[in-house]
């Protein structure tokens, strides 16, 4: 669980997508996955009022695990991933570097229904486990084609 080093990146979360997950493929032809998903806080004011606030998450998922979950997630799709960040940087169009922090998933499973409707259950697809994760490599992870 800890690294060599005694620390420890990982992100567990359960949310909605935002959207369908886009799947494309690197150059080198590994699936690449991006998702976006919404998690939710509620919490009452000084004045007992409630409160909401959605945070937005974007996860990217590889591989064998991408294009499974591809199949079957769909906008509304209440989802668990777990993995863990990673901040990328590149070079927008004015030259200015820009720099995101996603979360890189080794784990995904659908929860409940799709978007939430009653009857309109999702089969229940076989995801690797944590131990069949593979680490993008450095060339595939500058080759993320978005």
């Amino acid at each position: 669980m800890f690294d060599s080093k005694g620390s420890l990146n990982r992100v567990m979360l359960i949310g909605r997508l935002g959207a369908d997950p886009e799947l494309k493929y690197t150059p080198a032809g590994a699936a690449v996955l991006t998702l976006s998903i919404a998690t939710d806080a509620s919490w009452k004011d000084q004045e007992g009022k409630q409160q909401e606030r959605t945070e937005w998450h974007r996860i990217v998922v590889w591989r064998k695990l991408a294009e499974i979950m591809a199949q079957y997630a769909k906008k509304g799709s209440q989802v668990y991933v777990e993995g863990r960040l990673v901040t990328r940087s590149w070079d927008d169009k004015d030259g200015v570097k820009r720099y995101i922090t996603e979360v890189n998933a080794n784990q995904m499973m659908l929860l409940g229904s799709r978007g939430g409707r009653p009857g309109a259950e999702i089969p229940e697809p076989t995801v690797p486990p944590e131990a069949d994760f593979v680490e993008p490599s450095a060339q595939e992870a500058d080759d993320l084609p978005f």
